[in-house]
């Protein structure tokens, strides 16, 4: 694994991601209180939720994304994907009506709700898409040729896409990238 190159974390989540986020990361606490009152059919539910919880932040929700000369590397805390940069043709910036003209209606397969939606999507236009998203604005598309394109929110959008899209892996002549958020 090599992580040369210009990282940029997952967004920050946004205030609806981060709001439901928030009510799923309770449900296991209520679940818990409702044991100590006496509600022992709580219990089981409240358990099998920690290590759900635990293996989507290790195995599903990406802690970064790293562009190199080379390739773009996605790193969670368990797991590494390495994409080449020659199979990446197109990189492009997004907002949600962009997206929506893009692929459609959609339905996620995999982790959806908890830091965001990580897995599969489902696409009318596009059928499968590669979503690692913690936002629900900022979306980056990337276009992999014959392979499933990936839809991801970095930190720095704009600076991820200018990046990316440049054949050398740095930003292109007279491009700044500066901190946002």
């Amino acid at each position: 694994m090599s992580t040369a190159g210009k990282s940029f974390r997952l967004a920050p989540m946004s205030p609806l991601i981060r709001t439901l986020t928030l009510g799923l990361l309770l449900l296991p606490v209520f679940g818990l209180v409702g044991v100590a009152f006496g509600l022992r059919e709580a219990l089981v539910p409240s358990l099998i939720m920690v290590p759900i919880i635990g293996w989507i932040w290790l195995r599903f929700r990406p802690s970064r994304f790293v562009v190199g000369a080379d390739a773009l590397e996605v790193i969670w805390p368990l797991k590494f994907r390495r994409i080449p940069r020659e199979s990446i043709t197109a990189v492009l910036l997004l907002d949600r009506t962009d997206l929506h003209r893009k692929i459609g209606w959609g339905v996620r397969v995999g982790a959806g709700g908890l830091w965001g939606g990580f897995g599969w999507l489902w696409t009318w236009k596009r059928g499968i898409v590669q979503i690692y998203v913690s936002r629900t604005d900022g979306f980056v598309w990337i276009e992999r040729g014959g392979d499933r394109p990936w839809l991801i929110t970095p930190e720095q959008p704009e600076c991820f896409v200018g990046i990316l899209s440049s054949s050398s892996g740095t930003p292109p002549a007279g491009f700044s990238c500066r901190r946002s958020r």
